[in-house]
């Protein structure tokens, strides 16, 4: 379910009710319209002082409901909304709430790494449980036991079918897959057995919260086409020193896909000069035109057909597991 011209199989999607928030606007519209079903109403706005104002303009009483709302920057104001849409459809009498998480902010904090530090992935998963969703639907987390953090159902998606597809239709004689970080092999060995290909890892030493050192490269690049797949790409860092250690080490060309475009701080400015041949992302994160227009070798794939069969599936109580099986 990954090419954006395929419209949702007959389905029953009575008693559904699709909610997009500000942040995913435009991907709200592109899952209704791959489920063929109208966009719920809702008026989003603010109070003069600043605080975000909700109200559904028409009736949920018994229906099962989803909002589709990134909580990416800016985090707070979006994680907001999110959480008092829920509150919104609870008290309005919906049957079942279903919070669509395209982009899940505040992951990178999933444990204590030193003292006196928060864990803000857990936080905000007592926060949307306790705003009143009945369960999540989210993709790519930026680590896979942030599941664990939530006491209702999370139906973890990937965006790797949707990037693959899009490498297919490339020439990928003499590919080669790397991860950028050792975290990160899962998702690399992922696309490396989708597509077919040899599977290398960069060794990284990360200096800052911003800013990672590539240290050395575990396989052979030389004279191949370097694929590297990430979870999201913030401020580059890390993909940038890697595109670097594999040109240094021979790459004929280097492509970077990741399922998160989030592009905060430098990360423009680093993927300029690291010179790739193409870097890919979804729209679980909105692209800024700024940033479009100086990208001009960015390419933004939907994951709306991925997303809107995922949802159909939760409203129609089938398989979402199913949709990953070869």
């Amino acid at each position: 379910m990954t090419s954006s011209s395929r419209r949702a199989r007959s389905g029953n999607t009575d008693g559904l009710a699709i909610f997009g928030g500000t942040a995913s606007d435009s991907l709200a519209d592109k899952i209704c319209a791959y489920l063929d079903t109208p966009r719920a109403r809702a008026a989003i706005g603010k109070f003069p002082d600043g605080e975000t104002l909700i109200k559904v303009d028409e009736d949920v009483r018994g229906k099962d409901c989803f909002i589709v709302q990134s909580t990416c920057p800016p985090v707070n104001d979006n994680l907001m909304e999110l959480l008092i849409t829920i509150d919104c459809l609870r008290r309005a009498s919906a049957r079942r709430i279903t919070a669509v998480i395209p982009y899940y902010g505040y992951a990178r904090q999933d444990r204590k790494s030193e003292g006196r530090t928060p864990i803000t992935a857990k936080m905000v998963a007592n926060m949307i449980t306790t705003a009143g969703a009945d369960r999540v639907l989210t993709m790519n987390l930026h680590a896979d036991q942030i599941q664990g953090f939530f006491d209702i159902p999370v139906d973890h998606l990937t965006a790797a079918p949707v990037l693959a597809e899009h490498f297919l239709k490339r020439d990928l004689h003499d590919a080669v897959f790397v991860s950028p970080d050792v975290g990160n092999i899962k998702f690399g060995s992922d696309f490396a057995s989708r597509i077919g290909g040899e599977l290398a890892v960069v060794h990284k030493r990360r200096v800052s919260g911003d800013q990672a050192v590539a240290v050395n490269i575990i396989g052979d690049v030389k004279g191949k086409r370097v694929m590297m797949f990430d979870d999201m790409i913030t401020t580059a860092g890390t993909v940038s020193e890697a595109a670097r250690l594999v040109r240094e080490h021979g790459a004929e060309a280097v492509y970077v896909a990741a399922t998160h475009g989030v592009f905060a701080g430098p990360a423009v400015d680093r993927l300029l000069a690291a010179e790739m041949n193409e870097i890919v992302v979804t729209d679980t994160i909105p692209i800024s035109p700024v940033v479009a227009q100086r990208l001009g070798n960015l390419t933004v794939l939907s994951v709306a057909d991925l997303v809107g069969e995922a949802i159909r599936r939760i409203h129609e109580h089938r398989s979402v597991s199913a949709l990953f099986c070869a």
